[in-house]
């Protein structure tokens, strides 16, 4: 691996934290439903499934898995603040749109890999 993946990383993971944050300041009035950790998951998610179909049906280098994966969509997706939501939300007697906002994470977010994924090694053909 060279010594410039570690950096790459940072920069990705940074340039996707500061795009969850646009999506995050673009959907800042629709409370109470989680809109922003939703798009981002599942970009982040088809982000990851795209890059995986491409290194197995391809061969592009991990390195840019790593940094794209790990880095970009690492900081771009996030997990805890989905789980900090759900808990909000069921603290606020919304307990319709904490069970909707996690059935559509793990839905949509698996959905997203495997359309990805499938879209990739079938355009490969």
């Amino acid at each position: 691996m060279s010594p410039f993946i570690p950096i790459a990383v940072l920069v990705a993971g940074s340039l996707g934290a500061l795009a969850r944050y646009g999506v995050t300041q673009a959907f800042a009035s629709t409370r109470p439903f989680p809109w922003a950790v939703l798009i981002v998951n599942v970009i982040g998610s088809g982000i990851g499934g795209t890059l995986l179909a491409l290194v197995h049906v391809t061969g592009i280098s991990p390195d840019w898995y790593t940094v794209i994966v790990t880095g970009f969509a690492g900081g771009l997706t996030t997990f805890s603040t989905w789980s900090v939501q759900t808990i909000q939300l069921i603290s606020d007697d919304h307990w319709r749109e904490a069970a909707l906002s996690v059935g559509l994470n793990l839905v949509v977010g698996v959905g997203a890999v495997f359309a990805a994924y499938g879209i990739v090694t079938v355009a490969a053909g």
